[in-house]
């Protein structure tokens, strides 16, 4: 059989999107990490299939497999792919200017502007509001919030604060994010006792304050060019540590995000969102 496929990414934050409008599909592990392999697949970090949504106050579901084949709760950058995906494959009506996403971490309602042939140029996606709670994290620090708490690495003390934007986050504040130490401190941290179900960590580098420098190495994939979850918990960070205010752009390696948290509480992020190619797949009897 063919399974046919289109690859997405959201300022370099790349996805295999395979349309499963009758959840029909079942992936295992392997099948996903063989996807997203960029020397014998198609090359991701991860894969996303359009599902119907399975509550009426929503619109598709998405449902998201990090490249390692894990389960992820959400993810912002593939959001944001997710709404050009079914605004440019017609599965909204040609004059809607928003949908709801459903994900495993909750409702993501987007809006999104229209280029002049109709296709999704811009999303903001109302990424919900931030969790805070140890508990629910989830980490075992205690007390009502993980501000700058210290946890020793082999590689040095580092201070950590953790936030959940619908996915654990654990930010890492830094002189010089070009030398931070993503490949070493991201990886002992992701599966640290400290973070039960793992952990994405940001590199945090403030320039001024409206600006943000990260880099970030995600749970179940690597270091990045860009985490849209991970940008709003940095500038969330940003603003409980009075560096920044309620408006920031971050700057990533793929590119930038524009976050705003707003007065109701709920953290808005604002970008891009490109497709990359689209191609089939001849999978074999046993596939």
């Amino acid at each position: 059989m063919q399974l046919a496929f289109t690859k997405m990414n959201g300022l370099g934050n790349d996805f295999v999107f395979i349309e499963d409008l009758e959840s029909a599909l079942e992936m295992s592990p392997d099948a996903v990490a063989w996807f997203c392999d960029r020397h014998f697949g198609i090359g991701g970090d991860g894969v996303i299939l359009v599902r119907p949504a399975t509550t009426p106050d929503a619109d598709y579901y998405m449902h998201y497999f990090n490249a390692d084949g894990s389960l992820a709760e959400m993810c912002g950058n593939g959001a944001r792919c997710f709404a050009k995906y079914v605004v440019d494959h017609g599965l909204v009506a040609p004059a809607a200017s928003s949908l709801v996403i459903e994900t495993l971490g909750g409702l993501k309602p987007v809006t999104f502007t229209r280029a002049g042939d109709g296709t999704l140029d811009t999303a903001t996606v109302d990424m919900g509001v931030p969790e805070f709670a140890p508990a629910l994290i989830p980490t075992t620090f205690e007390g009502d919030q993980v501000l700058d708490e210290p946890i020793d690495t082999p590689f040095g003390q580092v201070l950590v604060t953790a936030i959940s934007m619908g996915n654990p986050h654990a930010i890492i504040w830094v002189d010089d994010v070009d030398s931070a130490p993503v490949e070493t401190v991201g990886p002992f941290l992701e599966r640290h006792e400290r973070f039960p179900r793992h952990t994405n960590v940001e590199f945090a580098q403030l320039i001024d304050d409206e600006t943000i420098r990260m880099r970030v190495w995600e749970r179940g994939v690597g270091e990045t060019l860009a985490c849209g979850t991970g940008a709003c918990a940095v500038a969330v960070a940003g603003t409980l540590s009075c560096r920044i205010g309620r408006d920031a752009t971050v700057e990533l390696p793929g590119g930038d995000l524009r976050i705003r948290w707003h007065e109701d509480d709920h953290v808005y992020m604002t970008g891009s969102a490109a497709v990359s190619f689209t191609g089939t797949i001849d999978l074999g009897d046993d596939a």
